[in-house]
């Protein structure tokens, strides 16, 4: 077998990673084996080799410099959930919104479809670490992978190769498995997108800290420091380590007068965290400037000051393109002007590329995602919705000069919201630790294309981490309430809600860079700088305390906004109680003393307006 990579056999002295990596030879039977080194000549060098293979198109230089195009199988777009597995050694570690099986039984099921699947294949070593080398947060991860794909967005996503190696010495590490399965027979032609149609398999050994992967090469599914590290082995570690690891964005907003003030906030995926992320202050706002820690996940533990600090574990980000345009995120298209790999974008015959909404006009023509000729009104998304850019975090205007501190930054508010056209408002502050947790824990979205099945269907997504927490999710929010106790100074937690619609169908808020306007609020109520109208939800925004100048928003549209119908609210307490109702003897008590406080005050409510 060839074996190649810039290594000497000396380099490697983890004696289980060598052990790990003969283990995994012998079973899966590569062609070659690379040891990674993370270097750009090794990218440029697999890249091209996709180029040649037909897995990447190059863009045009003149136009995007150094970028290419992947189109994946249309079998192969998005998180597979039915077939993502939580296998702890307990079913009732699991919880009942993951899949379980007991690990002894999905490890023989996957060493059967492992075996010889990498056959004329080069399996390539991926040592990555999870944050700054030398965060005590951060964690070490290597990868094996029979995917080029892969390799070069983990460069881009995480610290990868030889520096992460050297750091790593002998110490343990989560071991990540991947493979497409799809092997080759000698004379095979390759597909450009090789997957397996009939078997996908994300499987997490949570005790173990490993994970394997099977059938996908895409996204989440096979970046595997993405979602399967990042979130559902890092939230068991965080659980039994006493910290927290969150689908997260992480943003600094700066007054005129200098005050900085770090916000972390949880939204289902492709619901705009990207966007709030790198949001651009309107023109009325003079002054403000908002940087950009992270856009997608957040590790936070408790610091010597007594305060939440936090990680964005990511060096890159892999954010959905339909929707994203210079109106909606001029920080995020600057950022992906050059260097950047896109996957299930359209093609332009400029080469570039092109997505829905990315100009006011579409181009006449254009190759869409599947690889066939498009134009306007032909009936085909150009673009599949769930496109997706991979770009460095370094190359984002709007990056926060702390966003690699090793210590973290420290959180001030905590911000939870889903996609919701009617019930919620538009911000809300919970009045203690406990109430904040629960409205966390009853966030609730229409569901979008970045997950397989019906799109616009409202769930329950708790704190964002439905599809992402590594065990039961009862016990995951005794956890959350136990972060109270931890902390001198624990982050204020705020419910938003950008989507609510008239009973037209018409978006009452305009939401993007508007969305600046209820963030100075949580700015503003963090430090005591404005007082607030209570209600049966905590503390609401006075008409008068936000700030509208460059905006048309009187009184009565903000009411709208606000308003808390109790009609509504029985739906949603019922809704919630029977999505709680799951986790028996694992919902806190803590969580039925408020929705029972709620449910009183609105059953007073609806009285009084019955009388």
């Amino acid at each position: 077998m060839n074996i190649s990579g810039s290594y000497t056999a000396s380099d490697i002295k983890n004696a289980k990673l060598k052990a790990w990596v003969d283990e995994i030879v012998a079973l899966c039977e590569p062609a070659a084996l690379h040891w990674c080194d993370g270097s750009e000549a090794e990218y440029n060098q697999l890249c091209q080799e996709m180029v040649d293979t037909g897995m990447f198109k190059k863009l045009n230089p003149e136009i995007r410099p150094d970028s290419y195009l992947a189109l994946s199988d249309p079998s192969d777009v998005a998180r597979v959930e039915d077939r993502t597995f939580i296998c702890s050694r307990r079913e009732e570690d699991c919880g009942p919104t993951n899949n379980w099986m007991e690990p002894s039984l999905m490890k023989e099921k996957l060493k059967h479809l492992y075996r010889g699947c990498m056959q004329g294949r080069t399996l390539y070593v991926v040592p990555f670490c999870m944050g700054p080398l030398t965060s005590s947060i951060s964690q070490f991860g290597v990868e094996l992978t029979d995917s080029p794909y892969v390799v070069v967005n983990m460069k881009i996503m995480t610290r990868m190769g030889r520096a992460v190696l050297d750091q790593l010495g002998d110490r343990d590490f989560i071991e990540c498995l991947h493979s497409v399965g799809m092997p080759l027979a000698p004379t095979q032609k390759d597909s450009t997108w090789p997957c397996n149609k009939d078997d996908k398999y994300i499987v997490h050994f949570p005790e173990e800290r490993t994970i394997w992967s099977y059938g996908s090469g895409y996204g989440g599914n096979a970046l595997l420091g993405k979602k399967c590290v990042s979130l559902r082995i890092a939230s068991t570690m965080g659980r039994d380590n006493g910290w927290l690891a969150e689908h997260m964005l992480i943003l600094g907003a700066e007054s005129p007068e200098g005050e900085k003030t770090y916000v972390a906030a949880a939204f289902p995926s492709a619901c705009g965290k990207t966007n709030f992320a790198m949001l651009i202050p309107p023109a009325s706002f003079k002054g403000w400037r908002i940087t950009t820690v992270g856009d997608d996940i957040a590790w936070l533990k408790p610091a010597e000051d007594g305060r939440l600090h936090a990680i964005n574990p990511e060096s890159g980000y892999f954010g959905v393109a339909p929707g994203t345009s210079l109106k909606t995120n001029a920080n995020i298209m600057h950022t992906i002007n050059r260097n950047t790999i896109f996957t299930n974008v359209a093609l332009t015959p400029e080469g570039d590329v092109w997505w829905e909404a990315m100009t006011d006009t579409p181009p006449a023509h254009l190759i869409d995602w599947q690889g066939n000729a498009w134009t306007p009104g032909c009936g085909r998304h150009a673009a599949h919705p769930n496109a997706r850019f991979t770009v460095s975090v370094s190359q984002c205007p709007s990056v926060d000069p702390e966003w690699e501190n090793p210590a973290g930054v420290p959180i001030s508010a905590l911000i939870f919201g889903g996609r919701r056209a009617t019930t919620i408002p538009l911000v809300c502050e919970p009045k203690a630790w406990d109430a904040g947790v629960y409205l966390a824990a009853s966030t609730a979205s229409e569901t979008t294309a970045a997950a397989e099945g019906a799109v616009g269907v409202i769930r329950q997504d708790p704190m964002a981490m439905l599809p992402f927490c590594g065990y039961n999710m009862g016990d995951y929010f005794r956890h959350w309430l136990s972060m109270a106790s931890k902390l001198k100074y624990p982050p204020k937690i705020f419910g938003v809600n950008w989507f609510r619609k008239s009973k037209e169908g018409d978006y009452l808020w305009p939401g993007y860079g508007e969305n600046m306007r209820v963030l100075k609020w949580i700015v503003d109520r963090v430090h005591n700088h404005v007082e607030a109208d209570e209600c049966v939800l905590g503390f609401i925004p006075r008409y008068k305390d936000m700030e509208w100048n460059g905006i048309e928003m009187d009184e009565s549209q903000f009411k709208s906004l606000m308003a808390i119908r109790p009609e509504e609210w029985a739906n949603e307490l019922r809704s919630r109680h029977d999505f709680f109702s799951k986790f028996g003897t694992h919902l806190p008590k803590e969580f039925t003393v408020v929705q029972d406080q709620l449910q009183a005050t609105f059953n007073q409510k609806a009285s009084s307006v019955t009388a």
